[in-house]
């Protein structure tokens, strides 16, 4: 019996990759993706191959790799304005917007969701229309609110979805306008607009919106020394949130209430109104850090498969590469003898510095991920020692600023060179959850030049945080009294310096401690991150060096180390 190879057609490998994208197989969501792309433009399906750009620009958003992202989105642009395309602008200008609001990159995001109007407009689009009036007006009462212009777009975003009869946006819309009131302390309006809202929200089931505005209306009250009619609308907020487990609007709206009954000098009412307020808290904040974990699960197994695809592809090349070497130097040898011969050898030389350049910079990532697990592993200790000795409150709040620093140690390790300012917000928060764990043990300062521009100049990844933790584990733990220490980073004329100081018990003092067994963990990070300078040393042929300094007292007892880390400018 005959078996024969049916070709799934390319819509059928993006339906694909939409499904796997949903259970957050992005493997299998990536490799559909790329089978939908490369069979739609045999076939020159131009719709598929440009919805095709924008789930990849969408993929590689969700495993922040920003460029590759939005490299996507804007060839995607281009491709549907020379095919005319419809559907597709609006979709690229809202991802490019996505990766601005990632970034904290607000102008970025006001621009592009501008565009994305613009673009729902020429293509008669009105749902995409009255969504970009509603974010882009909500931004303005955000970062550097602008409540004239806030009012405008949400206006016409209210405008548009009172045509449409679209409930959720009138919902939404009226909601924000109230808001903007709120901030400015103009109640009367705010009331009207937060009242309008409910007319739609509460007909329409829209708990999240009502519960809002019912809360809002709440706390307007409170303000305005109305407590009884306040609490009414409170208990109604709480009814419409606890319907769809919102937990972000339960949590406030009690920390509201309790506000208020202490205004009041309501303590019983105001005790049990923060234990609630607490409760929901803490669901609110595991239930993000939750996901802020499966987003670290996902991003990490992207970049592993990433990996391994750029090993595979390296591996493949270099067998090509020396095949046609081989056969070339056969042909050029019967051909025309020693001098293509001498030839061939240097070009095959040439490959092979190649090839080393290549694998040295594959090394340096995988460096870079030793780094993840070694830091991982010190922060669990600390957090495991917290836990034992501190309260539940504490113990969220220290898990809170971890979960922030294990976000920003995986963005940054995807990367060899990172902008200063991304290496110092990881540092900063690594001090600040140190310095919590050994409470009054050392204090600790971040000085930068003012010459240096953060963004602009950048380093190479967890370049600095080893030698800040060995100032601290080695030299300040062991020390009697309060310790500190302190990272300076000077603008030279061709390098940075950046010098760690502390005022610990010295090297040699530390080296006896390991040496009779009171101390003997050897550094794992310093030796990986002497490795990464070597490595990037021999990459660029810079002169990134290390040196260390041992300080001494008056009588010459010792007074602690400093590290001068020489980085040569890369922007």
């Amino acid at each position: 019996m005959c078996e024969k190879n049916l070709e799934v057609p390319p819509l059928l490998h993006l339906l694909g990759a939409e499904y796997y994208y949903t259970i957050d197989d992005l493997r299998n969501a990536f490799e559909e993706a790329t089978k939908a792309m490369e069979s739609s433009k045999i076939s020159n399906e131009s719709d598929l191959i440009a919805r095709s750009m924008i789930f990849l620009g969408k993929y590689y958003l969700r495993i922040k790799l920003y460029k590759e992202s939005f490299d996507y989105f804007e060839n995607s642009i281009t491709f549907s304005k020379k095919n005319g395309l419809k559907g597709i602008k609006t979709k690229a200008y809202a991802g490019q917007a996505a990766i601005c609001k990632d970034v904290t990159d607000v102008n970025g995001f006001r621009k592009n969701m501008q565009l994305m109007i613009d673009a729902g407009f020429s293509e008669n689009d009105s749902i995409t229309v009255e969504a970009g009036y509603l974010s882009l007006g909500t931004s303005f009462l955000q970062k550097f609110p602008d409540y004239k212009k806030a009012d405008s777009l949400l206006k016409k975003c209210l405008e548009i979805s009172l045509i449409r009869k679209d409930t959720l946006y009138t919902s939404f819309s009226t909601a924000n306008i109230g808001y903007g009131f709120y901030l400015r302390k103009m109640y009367d309006s705010s009331l009207y607009y937060y009242n309008k809202s409910l007319t739609y929200n509460i007909p329409g089931k829209i708990y999240s919106v009502s519960a809002n505005s019912l809360g809002n209306i709440g706390t307007i009250y409170r303000d305005l020394g109305k407590p009884e009619i306040s609490i009414k609308y409170y208990i109604k907020a709480i009814d419409q949130a606890k319907k769809v487990n919102d937990f972000y609007n339960l949590y406030w709206i009690y920390e509201d209430m309790s506000n208020m009954y202490i205004r009041t000098n309501d303590t019983a009412n105001a005790y049990k109104s923060y234990i609630l307020f607490k409760k929901y808290s803490d669901a609110y904040i595991f239930k993000n850090n939750r996901q802020g974990l499966i987003d670290a699960k996902v991003q990490y197994e992207a970049d592993t498969h990433n990996k391994e695809v750029q090993l595979l592809s390296l591996r493949l090349k270099n067998q090509r590469l020396l095949n046609y070497g081989f056969a070339g130097f056969i042909l050029l040898s019967l051909a025309i003898g020693f001098l293509l011969f001498r030839g061939s050898k240097l070009k095959a030389k040439r490959r092979i510095s190649e090839m080393n350049r290549k694998i040295s910079e594959i090394t340096q990532a995988n460096l870079r991920q030793q780094m993840n697990p070694h830091f991982i592993f010190n922060t669990l200790n600390s957090i495991q020692y917290y836990m034992y000795q501190h309260d539940k409150l504490a113990t969220n709040n220290y898990l809170t600023k971890f979960s922030n620093l294990m976000r920003k140690v995986l963005d940054n390790s995807q990367h060899t060179s990172i902008p200063l300012r991304d290496e110092l917000n990881a540092l900063n928060l690594y001090l600040e959850l140190e310095s919590i764990r050994f409470k009054d043990k050392f204090d600790y300062e971040i000085k930068i030049d003012e010459e240096i521009d953060t963004l602009l100049y950048k380093v190479p990844t967890m370049l600095i945080q080893p030698y800040v933790e060995n100032s601290i584990c080695h030299g300040l733990m062991p020390r009697e009294g309060k310790g500190n220490v302190i990272v300076d980073i000077k603008l030279e004329k061709d390098y940075l310096l950046c010098t760690i100081q502390d005022n610990g018990i010295g090297r040699d003092a530390a080296q006896e401690k390991r040496g009779k067994g009171e101390n003997n963990h050897n550094s794992l990070g310093t030796r990986i991150t002497t490795s990464r300078l070597d490595l990037v040393n021999a990459l660029y042929g810079t002169s990134l060096k290390t040196i260390y300094t041992d300080l001494k007292g008056e009588g010459d007892e010792p007074a602690g180390t400093r590290v001068e880390i020489h980085i040569p400018i890369m922007t």
